[in-house]
């Protein structure tokens, strides 16, 4: 799957190169297959192509496992380092919560490793309120980090 290649070489520099996410070792093709395949068992996957290159992703994700959960998501955008503040994660975010509507689903969630003042930024445009910090919930690169909690009512 071509398509999965190009989102884990999108998604690499997140996990290698600084903490936007916690992962710590990058996935192999195979388990970032997996992974969008049992993401999109339930919520939508979206991409943004560009001369028929992937330059950006989004998607929704499984809150927490209790059913009284089941109506909250956790949401994630990607985007190429060549395609940044050009709007590409803005537009699938907007088409992101557009499909996440017609789920009839009430609250997402976006989980920022800070200091992020850019994403910060970002979600408050898209409309996220911040509502929580977790101070030192992450290691990585041999420090601790906090971790800032936004929601966005969704419908």
């Amino acid at each position: 799957m071509q398509d999965a290649e190009q989102m884990l070489g999108i998604y690499a520099p997140y996990i290698l190169e600084n903490v936007v996410s916690f992962e710590i070792k990058l996935p192999t093709i195979e388990e970032f297959q997996e992974r969008i395949k049992n993401y999109t068992s339930k919520y939508p996957w979206l991409v943004a192509e560009d001369n028929g290159r992937i330059i950006g992703y989004a998607y929704a994700s499984t809150y927490r496992e209790r059913e009284a959960y089941k109506y909250c998501v956790e949401t994630s955008v990607y985007v190429a380092n060549q395609a940044q503040r050009k709007g590409v994660a803005k537009k699938l975010y907007d088409q992101l919560f557009e499909e996440l509507k017609k789920l009839e689903l009430h609250q997402a969630f976006a989980v920022i490793t800070l200091p992020n003042d850019k994403s910060v930024a970002f979600h408050a445009a898209c409309g996220f309120i911040s509502f929580a910090t977790f101070p030192e919930v992450g290691f990585k690169f041999n420090q601790w980090h906090d971790v800032h909690w936004m929601r966005k009512v969704i419908g």
